[in-house]
């Protein structure tokens, strides 16, 4: 009797520990899970504000900020856009291309409004430093939403999600923190690759042929050649599309071929080239669509080159990897040009922040490849030198 007592009163403890362990440990695990999303929404949040501070700086210069000027990019750091409805979608693209063109019209009157007596390149560099630096406050301000929606629910279920993507979060924000910096200032980044073999081609000064865009004629292994690409050395995207609704209205192209970057899947190396077919633009397709359009009505070839990088090398400071895939895209552009007659049309996309309009673009390119590279290298060694030698 007296064993079958204890047994009793030990399963009674043994019942009770199960439920408190079942009551605690979901608690244990949101309190440890918090401490990590609590120190990352305060990293993201102190990396945005450094990110407006940086911007307001580069207004400035080297005079004290106004308030009023500190309260306008603030303002302006809230920036949205509604995409159009799609519940009928015969005239989406048309719509699309509307909005984003109303966003490039806010974006430089407010960049006219606060910083009038910049030059157009900075003024250029300056609206792409801003589309950074909104969209480091929108990554901050969403890992802000759900710690808190976390917080006062105690969902462990959603704690665990935003926990197992917060790799992947830290590492696109810290990207877009320092591609915010870059673009600012003007230097060269990952995409701007396909820019930069436009600028490496131009022999002589390339003519604008629409909004933000220039091109360039001539010849390649006595191949007619027409180079298009955005305008630098300022930030841009250009119109590609237009510009090439334009020569097609003036000259008979025979091919089409676009040089990109391209994301590369985790394993593949930075800075090595695919040739394929298609138009390779990236965005929300509305460039792409009608570069598309002209092609398939004229029933014109489109090749596609492209440089294959991380999604952090496509927005920071252009690597060496990268830049030392010029000579190879030159080759593959010779390629495509083997088997064609007629009038070619060579399209670099991507932004041309650092990368003006002539060859000596990649001279200058070059210096800042060279030194990014240096300075890596020397933080590698310093992080790598053993620990009595950093005492």
């Amino acid at each position: 009797m007296q064993i079958m007592g204890d047994n009793w009163v030990m399963q009674i403890l043994w019942f009770f520990l199960l439920m408190g362990f079942f009551w605690f440990y979901p608690r244990l695990m949101i309190s440890q899970i918090m401490y990590k999303l609590e120190s990352t929404a305060t990293e993201l949040e102190e990396m945005s504000g450094k990110s407006k501070k940086f911007i307001i700086g580069r207004i400035a210069g080297k005079k004290k900020p106004e308030k009023r000027m500190v309260e306008s990019v603030e303002r302006f750091f809230e920036f949205f856009i509604i995409a159009p409805t799609a519940l009928d979608p015969y005239g989406i693209v048309g719509k699309l291309d509307h909005i984003v063109q109303q966003e490039k019209k806010r974006f430089s009157y407010f960049v006219d409004q606060v910083a009038p007596g910049m030059s157009a390149e900075e003024k250029a560099n300056l609206e792409m430093g801003l589309a950074g630096g909104i969209s480091m406050h929108q990554i901050a301000k969403i890992v802000r939403h759900y710690v808190e929606l976390v917080r006062k629910t105690k969902n462990l279920q959603i704690a665990m999600v935003l926990q197992m993507q917060l790799p992947m979060i830290e590492r696109i924000a810290k990207a877009v923190y320092k591609g915010t910096q870059n673009l600012a200032k003007g230097e060269p980044v990952g995409d701007g690759l396909g820019p930069l073999v436009i600028a490496s081609l131009a022999s002589k000064r390339m003519e604008e042929i629409a909004e933000e865009t220039v091109m360039l004629k001539k010849k390649i292994k006595g191949k007619d050649v027409i180079l298009v690409k955005a305008s630098g050395p300022g930030g841009r995207l250009g119109r590609l599309d237009v510009a090439t609704k334009k020569i097609m209205a003036k000259e008979r192209i025979t091919k089409i071929i676009t040089i990109d970057a391209a994301a590369k899947l985790e394993g593949e190396k930075t800075g090595s080239i695919a040739e394929g077919v298609g138009v390779a633009i990236g965005g929300i397709g509305v460039e792409k669509y009608h570069i598309e359009d002209i092609a398939v009505k004229a029933e014109i070839p489109l090749d596609s080159i492209v440089v294959k990088m991380s999604q952090e090398e496509a927005i920071t400071l252009m690597r060496k990897s990268i830049f030392d895939a010029l000579p190879h895209v030159m080759e593959s552009i010779e390629r495509s040009l083997e088997n064609t007659k007629g009038t070619v049309l060579i399209v670099g996309v991507g932004n041309t922040s650092g990368v003006g309009n002539s060859q000596s673009a990649v001279d200058a390119v070059k210096g800042h490849v060279d030194a990014n590279e240096k300075r890596i290298k020397e933080e590698k060694a310093k992080k790598n030198r053993p620990f009595w030698k950093k005492l």
